[in-house]
């Protein structure tokens, strides 16, 4: 089974709201290879949810893909932030997922400690200059975290 990580900005869109809301798409999307992960997730992977632009980013939780990748109408819309004027529907560039909200982690794993460990040695997560917000993660880096979760 494939596992991902997805970065979020809490003050844009938490773990929290998440959890409130059940699922979710994750919409907005605006970068090529980010949008091809998109386009490889299926029903059922498994997802690290990792808070971004925070004292200590690290990843916080986990969900789930509930809904494969389909286009994302936020680049139809003028009136979004996400507005894509070069794209069309009948050629959409952009997709998004569904996902639904599965645990919060009673401490987050932050960075800094990623950083230590082989598990993560040649992720792109820690690589500086990294700005991906959707990132593949191997099995062993899975299990590594949540063996630090508990």
């Amino acid at each position: 089974m494939p596992y991902w990580l997805m970065k979020t900005e809490p003050d844009a869109f938490s773990l929290q709201d998440l959890q409130r809301r059940g699922q979710e798409p994750w919409d907005g999307i605006r970068n090529y290879q980010a949008r091809n992960f998109l386009r490889s997730m299926q029903t059922g992977d498994e997802v690290f949810i990792y808070h971004s632009r925070v004292p200590v980013p690290g990843i916080v939780g986990t969900a789930e893909v509930v809904c494969a990748a389909y286009p994302d109408p936020t680049q139809f819309d003028p009136q979004s932030k996400y507005y894509d004027p070069a794209s069309h529907p009948d050629r959409p560039r952009w997709d998004l997922v569904e996902v639904a909200y599965r645990r919060t982690f009673a401490h987050g794993i932050a960075l800094d400690i990623l950083r230590t460990v082989p598990e993560f040695s040649d992720s792109p997560l820690i690589r500086k200059g990294n700005r991906l917000s959707i990132l593949p993660i191997t099995s062993s880096q899975w299990q590594y975290v949540l063996q630090c979760a508990g």
